[in-house]
């Protein structure tokens, strides 16, 4: 399916409920159920053409192809690996996790903090798996949450092997499965096993259960930080700690007190043995190598405690897992990770439970990629979002007055592409004192004018930054963005509160403000006019393109070559259902209307192009076509000028003369349509196919788009379907998402941007109907049509 039309689709699934943990998106369209039926019906075990058993599922650099580290490398499935494989024994437990050739610590020490919750654990591994058989088929299922909703990842059993060993992750006694089949999956979403190299403990926590979290730097600790632990605790959170390296010859070292540098951790438990110290619990996820200091294994304090207590707490096995005190914890370790889960997650009702808020949004260069606060001239753009909090939190024991809450952005799919070269952007977020604005945009004269409330503790290259916060009650505003400018992503920004709170984003309403009178007409137009219509009073695109140039190309203040034909195409359309524009001048609301649609009398003399153009470079950049679109009397929200830029800018982000024009042209006539339409003012439309098809065959009428055979309409070297047959063959084709049937012939060929942004966001496939459900969605529309 079409990029724009399976995301569309996608939006739409979500509103049926699927993307949660009990109606997880299949990942790929891959359905396990079916595929498991398929093998036992077929005899044969389940192969993953999606992730192969190839080099190219290992990595792209130092486990790529060319690599020596993948040399000899084989895949078996565990079958072959020994007599008895088992996928769990006795319940899945920290010590099934043992470390192999990948630096994916990090994503070990996440998935043994899993296993300290059943209830997380089986919202990831599903139940009812097995090598047993009559169960067993070769294929296999996990779940994870991927930026907003649940996937259900499917893949073989077939695991890397080297010197007949398990290259990643095992079990330590070699013959349970499920944490190395976990990782492959992890693997699979993220693109490669290298992919998964290097990482923060939080990524998997959050991919593992949907949570938010929180990273606390252990050299400035907050006062409470042993409180917030055993809150944590309380929740169900799950958390891990590290070590900082000062260089690479640090990674995974050991201390004199066996504590391992650079290294992933977890943290198990806490205990307050009343004023005599604090203690903590923390796990090595290799399953050996443990701290031999004050409270460790066999150390003398044990002796000093009660038996019973120390029966309770004390472990002499070299299992990983150790106590240590609280001010040791400070001491030696560098950072403490801490995963808040999401209240579906927890079925206890004794717990407390956080109230949670979600937007997705984007940054897109030139529209809505402002940078940080450095950058005051774009920095407003960005997109922006306002909590309430109406109520402090009734917690007297963690010593703050307030309205605690937690924000979390998290940047999307950037792990997947670090095979293209990409990484992670740079991002972080701030936030503003809301009270007594209005509810629409804030612009630059705000954020120049009031300084920050709060702010994410650093901009940092990481998936995700997440800060903790205790404000009075009030509105705020939260502006996420890259450090720098023009930065093209998509994010998720997500706010844990302690009290339930309202959370949306704010943006400009869609809307039409054009006012214009008679003295708004320009004399030369008037002359220039009257010499080209003649007697009958006509005037064609050609004509009109002769006018306009013959006036604009003398204005040395406006960077143009003058008008093009298609612009003035749009402009005499805008005005006549006909391919002409036929005119008395003395007819002031005809030549008003004309001076709107060129943009040249009411637009020139109020100089809104020259004075949007600040820099005097005789071009506009896509920042200053954003306020001038503003002061023609258009008012837009941030997808729309996302789309504007680009479709309208050039590469470097600036937009011309013609193109501005040609812009507001688009934009005029799409609020006149859809004005027309909404008979009821309501802000929504509703058209059956053959009112759509009415819409693409007048403009084929026009002279704009020409048939061809199979009944589609040709323009800009674009095809826009206009039959209703290839409407309903196309329409057919997308529900069964069957790319095998695409027709081979190009000239049946719909271009998907143009096309799908038009149809698919608007079909109900049930009826065969279209609906706009607001204004957005049709400026979109007549935006693209070209």
């Amino acid at each position: 399916m079409a990029g724009i039309a399976s995301t569309l689709q996608h939006r739409r699934e979500k509103n049926q409920g699927f993307g949660t943990n009990s109606q997880a998106v299949k990942y790929l369209n891959q359905d396990y159920e079916a595929l498991k039926q398929r093998c036992f019906e077929t005899g044969q075990l389940f192969q993953d053409e999606t992730f192969p058993a190839l080099t190219s599922s290992l990595g792209f650099n130092e486990l790529g192809p060319s690599s020596y580290k993948v040399r000899g490398v084989t895949w078996r499935r565990p079958t072959e690996l020994t007599s008895d494989p088992q996928f769990i024994v006795s319940g899945a437990t920290r010590t099934d996790i043992c470390q192999g050739a990948l630096g994916d610590c990090w994503l070990l020490a996440a998935i043994a903090s899993l296993t300290l919750n059943e209830e997380v654990l089986a919202r990831v591994v599903p139940h009812g798996q097995s090598f047993e058989d009559g169960e067993y088929a070769g294929i296999f299922h996990f779940q994870f949450w991927q930026f907003g909703e649940w996937v259900d990842v499917v893949i073989d059993d077939r695991l890397p092997v080297k010197d007949g060993e398990l290259m990643f992750v095992h079990s330590a006694e070699g013959r349970e499965f499920w944490s190395a089949l976990l990782e492959k999956a992890y693997a699979k979403v993220n693109g490669c096993y290298e992919a998964l190299s290097g990482g923060s403990t939080t990524e998997g926590f959050e991919d593992f259960t949907g949570g938010i979290a929180e990273v606390h730097e252990l050299r400035s600790p907050s006062p409470h930080l042993f409180h917030i632990i055993q809150k944590a605790l309380a929740r169900g959170s799950l958390m891990g700690c590290s070590i900082d390296i000062t260089s690479s010859a640090d990674s995974e070292a050991v201390t004199s007190q066996k504590l391992v540098k650079g290294h992933a951790y977890s943290v198990t438990g806490v205990d307050y043995r009343g004023d005599m110290v604090k203690l903590i619990r923390i796990r090595n996820p290799w399953g050996q190598v443990e701290w031999t200091g004050a409270w460790s294994d066999d150390s003398m304090q044990w002796r000093y405690i009660n038996s019973e207590d120390r029966d309770r707490l004390s472990h002499r096995s070299e299992d990983g897992e150790f106590w240590m005190s609280f001010s040791d914890f400070l001491r030696h370790y560098s950072r403490l990770e801490i995963c808040n889960l999401t209240p579906d997650a927890l079925s206890d009702d004794s717990l407390s439970k956080w109230a949670l808020s979600k937007f997705e949004g984007s940054w897109r260069s030139g529209s809505t990629a402002g940078g940080c606060r450095n950058y005051p001239n774009t920095f407003w753009t960005n997109p922006q979002f306002v909590i309430k909090l109406d109520e402090e939190d009734d917690d007297p024991g963690d010593g703050e007055a307030g309205c605690s809450f937690v924000v979390g952005l998290i940047q999307k799919n950037r792990r997947r592409m670090r095979k293209i070269g990409e990484d992670m952007h740079t991002v972080g977020f701030a936030i503003y004192e809301y009270a007594g604005q209005r509810s629409i945009h804030l612009n630059r004269n705000f954020f120049l004018r009031h300084a920050s409330a709060a702010r994410s503790e650093t901009f940092i290259n990481l998936r995700e930054v997440c800060s903790r916060f205790c404000l009075p009650p009030g509105e705020y505003l939260i502006v996420p963005s890259t450090f720098e400018p023009n930065k093209n992503g998509d994010f998720c920004v997500r706010v844990f509160s302690e009290k339930q709170a309202d959370f949306q984003e704010l943006d400009d309403p869609i809307e039409s403000r054009i006012e214009i009178d008679e003295d708004d007409v320009d004399d030369r137009f008037r002359n220039l006019f009257g010499q080209l219509a003649g007697g009958d009073c006509e005037i064609s695109a050609f004509e009109l393109q002769k006018i306009l140039n013959k006036v604009v190309t003398k204005r040395s203040d406006i960077q143009t070559s003058g008008f093009s034909l298609t612009t003035c195409r749009n402009m005499v359309n805008l005005l006549d259902p006909d391919t002409r524009f036929q005119a008395e001048y003395c007819q002031t609301e005809v030549w008003v209307k004309l001076c709107v649609t060129c943009c040249c009398c009411s637009l020139l003399r109020q100089n809104i192009y020259r004075q949007k153009d600040v820099d005097n470079s005789g071009t506009m950049s896509s920042t200053e076509m954003r306020t001038a679109v503003e002061e023609a009397g258009f008012s837009l929200n941030n997808p729309l000028h996302q789309v504007l830029v680009a479709r309208y800018s050039e590469p470097d982000l600036t937009i011309d003369f013609d193109n501005f024009v040609g812009c507001l042209v688009r934009l005029e006539s799409m609020f006149n349509t859809f004005n027309t339409l909404d008979k009821d003012n309501s802000g929504t439309i509703e058209l059956n196919i053959l009112e759509v098809r009415t819409v693409y065959r007048d403009g084929r009428d026009k002279g704009h788009m020409t048939t061809d055979k199979h009944g589609c309409c040709s323009h800009d070297n674009s095809l826009i379907c206009c039959d209703f047959p290839a409407v309903a063959e196309l329409l057919s084709a997308l529900k069964n998402q069957d790319k095998d049937q695409a027709d081979p012939d190009p000239e049946r060929q719909l271009r998907p941007e143009i096309f799908s942004m038009w149809f698919i966001n608007c079909f109900n496939h049930e009826d065969v109907s279209v609906t706009l459900t607001d204004r957005s969605v049709s400026v979109l529309r007549w935006i693209l049509i070209r």
